[in-house]
C-alpha cells in the first residue's frame, strides 16, 4: 500500500529512542502553536488547519495500520472459526480515542465497552493481572514517544469523572470546581464527545 513513506520519521535512519523524542517535541510544538492537541484536532480532520498536509499523512499512516490489524484478526478468526474480541473501553469510545473500523472498533464482541478506563484498571487488579502490565502507561503504540494521557491532554482519573458528570447532567462550572480543573478542560472533553459522534453512529438518511 506504500504507507511507510507517509510517516516523516521513516525517511531517516533514526533509532527508536530518537524517533520517540522527536514525536514528543512535534506534538508539544503543535499544541503551543495552535492551543490544541493533535488528537482532538484530528477527530474531524485537519482541513483548514496549520500543518495540514503532514498531519493528514501521519494520521493516514497511523490509522491504516490499525485497520490492517483488524483484517489479519478476521483472517485468522475465520480460518479457526473464532470470534474477534475488541478491547475498546467506554472512555476511549466516548471521546473518539480509537480508529474507526480498526482492530478495537471492528470486532464481534467488545466486553469492556461499558467500563471506563479507571474501571478497567480496577477489574485488572481484581483479576490479579501482573503489575508490569497493570502499571505500564497505556499508549497508542504505533505512535512512538507518546502515552494516552499526553495525547488526550488530561489524566484518565479526571477524564472519567468528567465523562460521568457529563452523562449525569453536571454543569461545566460545577464539574470543574469539584475536580479542581480548569473549566476549559471540561469544555474540551465535551467537545471531543460531540466531535466524535460520527465515529459511534452511522448516518442513515430518513426518507418519508
Amino acid at each position: 500500500m506504500g504507507v511507510y513513506h507517509l510517516f516523516t520519521l521513516n525517511k531517516f535512519p533514526l533509532p527508536d529512542k530518537q524517533k520517540e523524542k522527536l514525536v514528543k517535541k512535534a506534538y508539544d510544538y503543535y499544541e503551543k502553536q495552535t492551543s490544541e492537541s493533535p488528537f482532538p484536532a484530528s477527530i474531524l480532520g485537519f482541513r483548514g488547519k496549520d500543518f495540514r498536509s503532514q498531519l493528514q499523512k501521519n494520521n493516514a499512516y497511523y490509522r491504516v495500520k490499525h485497520r490492517i490489524r483488524m483484517v489479519l484478526l478476521y483472517l485468522y478468526a475465520e480460518l479457526e472459526n473464532r470470534l474477534v474480541v475488541g478491547c475498546a473501553n467506554k472512555t476511549e469510545s466516548q471521546i473518539g480515542f480509537f480508529v474507526k473500523h480498526g482492530c478495537d472498533d471492528a470486532s464481534d464482541i467488545i466486553p469492556l465497552l461499558n467500563l471506563y478506563k479507571t474501571q478497567v484498571k480496577e477489574l485488572a487488579r481484581y483479576l490479579e493481572i501482573p503489575s508490569e502490565i497493570l502499571n505500564k502507561p497505556p499508549s497508542p503504540d504505533i505512535i512512538p514517544g507518546l502515552i494516552d494521557e499526553e495525547a488526550i491532554g488530561i489524566s484518565y482519573d479526571k477524564l472519567d469523572l468528567i465523562l460521568l458528570g457529563a452523562q449525569t447532567g453536571w454543569k461545566n462550572s460545577d464539574l470543574a470546581k469539584a475536580l479542581g480543573v480548569e473549566a476549559k478542560k471540561v469544555l474540551s472533553v465535551k467537545k471531543m464527545i460531540e466531535k466524535s459522534e460520527h465515529m459511534r453512529k452511522i448516518y442513515v438518511p430518513q426518507f418519508f
